[in-house]
């Protein structure tokens, strides 16, 4: 009985968080409409197509259950919700919101606050992803990206970022056989403000954990929120993914979270092969990003609108992207691939 209260206390919790979603993304839009119409032809959903959508949630929220109950990560993280952000910074989306639509409006896409300084990063980057105020690129930014992202996706991005975390976990059980936990190293690529470095800590408690990202304003706020936990705390470092600042073959497992569409081909193959590099023999690397048209054709709609609604430049690009041909051409084998709602996964090996 305590498990079915739990579920389903769970289950009430991400319908909430789904239908909050929902009402922001109608209210919003109408207010935009109101104040700053953006003329676009917005391509209605079939009913098909929504009926589709949400039995991926359902299957999507039945797997993290799963998880969770046969003891991949703790329950609790199925509640972890960022409420002292949510009551601090969602007034504040609401703030941003105008100057967010008249960017759209006027299709600026590389604008920044004077006092941001844009020089040293790749081009790709410097980018109002989302249509962000400041890119990555500030604290306000940071401060708001996860409360966003959440909103974006109707409360399941956690939920997606969390799938990652059975095949990682059964990798370093294998590890531990022969391996002391703390000497198991796990590296999270664009590891952001943190939230998916916090549900491996929770996952592998003891394992030792870094990550790297290329704005210091996100590792700031990755640093806060990963201090508030127990545990060592992970080694957070400021670099470009496409040289990462490690020695070949120094970490058991590598995993990047919602990186690859927002990189431009060439990246994408280059922070492939420096994963490779840096993962150990027998090491694994692990992807969550996106879902494509070769998985999921039936979104291909929701795909083509989606770049230009969300100011994503590489997404278009990325959806036909063959990512398993990049990591073979890397030399990972054995890859593995899923699909859980709106994301991708692939699981690749370094061969020994």
């Amino acid at each position: 009985m305590p498990d079915t209260l739990t579920k389903l206390t769970y289950q009430t919790f991400q319908q909430s968080k789904n239908y909050f979603g929902l009402a922001h993304k109608m209210l919003s839009t109408r207010l935009m409409n109101m104040i700053s119409p953006v003329q676009r032809q917005a391509k209605p959903i079939s009913t098909e197509l929504l009926l589709n959508l949400q039995g991926r949630l359902n299957n999507l929220l039945e797997v993290d259950w799963q998880d969770a109950e046969r003891g991949v990560y703790p329950t609790s993280l199925l509640f972890d919700n960022p409420w002292e952000d949510f009551f601090r910074y969602y007034p504040a989306m609401w703030m941003d919101l105008p100057q967010t639509w008249e960017r759209v409006k006027q299709k600026k896409h590389q604008e920044f606050s004077p006092d941001i300084q844009i020089d040293g990063y790749p081009s790709y980057y410097v980018q109002n992803f989302h249509h962000q105020t400041d890119g990555y690129l500030s604290d306000f930014s940071a401060n708001l990206y996860d409360l966003q992202v959440e909103i974006l996706f109707g409360g399941s991005a956690d939920a997606m970022r969390r799938r990652i975390l059975a095949p990682l976990k059964a990798h370093v059980e294998a590890l531990q056989t022969s391996l002391n936990p703390r000497r198991i190293r796990v590296l999270d690529v664009a590891c952001g403000t943190g939230r998916t470095l916090k549900m491996i800590r929770a996952t592998l408690p003891q394992v030792s954990l870094y990550g790297t990202d290329l704005s210091p304003a996100y590792l700031r706020k990755a640093n806060e929120l990963l201090s508030q936990i127990p545990g060592e705390l992970p080694q957070l470092l400021q670099a470009n993914a496409e040289e990462l600042p490690y020695l070949d073959n120094y970490f058991h497992a590598v995993t990047s979270v919602f990186l690859f569409h927002e990189l431009p081909a060439f990246a994408r193959q280059q922070i492939i092969e420096e994963s490779f590099r840096v993962v150990k023999p027998g090491g694994v690397f692990i992807i969550c990003d996106s879902i494509q048209i070769s998985d999921s054709p039936e979104l291909e709609p929701m795909m083509d609108s989606f770049p230009e609604t969300f100011h994503e430049p590489y997404y278009k690009h990325y959806i036909t992207d063959d990512l398993v041909e990049r990591l073979q051409k890397a030399g990972f084998v054995n890859i593995e691939t899923q699909v859980h709602f709106m994301s991708k996964y692939l699981i690749a090996r370094k061969p020994f």
